[in-house]
C-alpha cells in the first residue's frame, strides 16, 4: 500500500511540476531567442540562444500543414476534398474564421484560413481530416519532428493555443523552428502559395476578411512567409522568410514582449542574413 501511495504521489508531483513549468514565461526584452539561417543549405548564419526551449504558439501550424501536404502528395487527401465541420471543430477558441457545424469547405480553403488568418478552427479541421482526431494529428506532428531531427520540439495540440488544464504546452526552439521551416519549404514549396497571402476572404456568404499577422509581407522586399505565433507566456514570435536574387533566408524570433518589436527584429535579422551570405 505504501509503495502504491509513493508511486501515486510521485506521479502527482511530476504532474504539478510539469504544469508549473508550462506556465513559466519565455518572454524577454527584446526577445527570448533568435536565429538566422540560409535556406537550402541549413547553414546557421547567426544565433542568440537559438537552442533554448520556448513556446512556438501558432507557429505550430507549420507542422500541422506539413502533415497535410505530405498526405496530399501521398494521394491520401486532395485539395478539393470536401471537409464537413463538426461540433468539436466549431468549438475551438482563439483566432478563427467562425466555422459552423455542418458547413462544408474544400480542404484548400481551410489551408488558406490556417496559414493566412492563423484560424484555430481551420487548423483543427485539417487535423481531423488528415488524422481522425486532434490527438492523433499531434502525435504525427511530434513523430515528424523526430524524423526531421528536431530534438527540442514536442506537440500536444494542433493549433498552438495555450495548454488546457492538465495539458503540457507545445515546446520547441528558434533553431528547431528554422529547421522546420527549411524542411517544409524543401518538401513543399507550395507552402508559399498560402503563406505569402496578406489578405483574403473566407466563405462566399457573409465572408470573413482574413488578414495575416505577418506584417513583413507588406513591408519587406522578397518576404513571402511564413508564420507568426503568440500567447502570453510565450510572447510574440515569428518565423519569417524572404528571397532575393536566388538566395532565401529564414529568421526566427521568439518571445518578444511586443509584436512591433518582433516584426522589427525579424526584418532586421533577415537583412542581416542577406548581408552575411553576400559578404561572408
Amino acid at each position: 500500500m505504501k509503495k502504491i501511495f509513493g508511486v501515486g504521489f510521485s506521479l502527482w508531483f511530476i504532474f504539478l511540476g510539469a504544469s508549473a513549468w508550462a506556465l513559466d514565461s519565455r518572454v524577454r526584452d527584446p526577445y527570448y531567442s533568435a536565429v538566422v539561417m540560409e535556406s537550402g543549405s541549413g547553414r546557421v548564419l547567426w544565433e542568440d540562444h537559438a537552442g533554448a526551449e520556448a513556446y512556438p504558439a501558432s507557429m505550430t501550424k507549420m507542422m500541422n500543414l506539413f502533415i497535410v501536404l505530405d498526405d496530399i502528395n501521398a494521394g491520401k487527401l486532395r485539395l478539393d476534398q470536401p471537409v464537413t465541420v463538426t461540433r468539436d471543430i466549431a468549438r475551438i477558441g482563439g483566432r478563427q474564421v467562425w466555422l459552423k457545424e455542418g458547413e462544408v469547405f474544400p480542404l484548400e480553403e481551410l489551408i488558406y484560413a490556417t496559414m493566412v488568418h492563423s484560424a484555430n478552427d481551420a487548423a483543427t479541421a485539417l487535423a481531423y481530416t488528415a488524422s481522425g482526431s486532434k490527438e492523433a494529428h499531434a502525435e504525427r506532428m511530434t513523430a515528424k519532428a523526430r524524423e526531421l531531427g528536431l530534438r527540442s520540439t514536442y506537440f500536444h495540440n494542433v493549433h498552438g493555443l495555450p495548454p488546457e488544464p492538465g495539458q503540457l504546452p507545445d515546446v520547441s526552439s528558434a533553431l528547431d523552428m528554422a529547421r522546420l521551416a527549411d524542411a517544409l519549404l524543401k518538401a513543399h514549396p507550395e507552402t508559399l502559395k498560402y503563406s505569402s497571402v496578406y489578405m483574403r476572404d473566407f466563405r462566399q456568404e457573409n465572408p470573413v476578411r482574413m488578414t495575416s499577422s505577418n506584417k513583413l509581407l507588406n513591408t519587406m522586399e522578397g518576404c513571402d512567409g511564413l508564420k507568426t505565433g503568440y500567447f502570453r507566456a510565450g510572447g510574440f514570435s515569428l518565423t519569417a522568410t524572404a528571397k532575393r536574387d536566388g538566395i532565401r533566408i529564414i529568421a526566427v524570433v521568439m518571445g518578444c514582449q511586443q509584436k512591433e518589436v518582433r516584426n522589427q527584429w525579424a526584418q532586421r535579422l533577415l537583412e542581416r542574413g542577406f548581408s552575411l551570405v553576400n559578404n561572408p
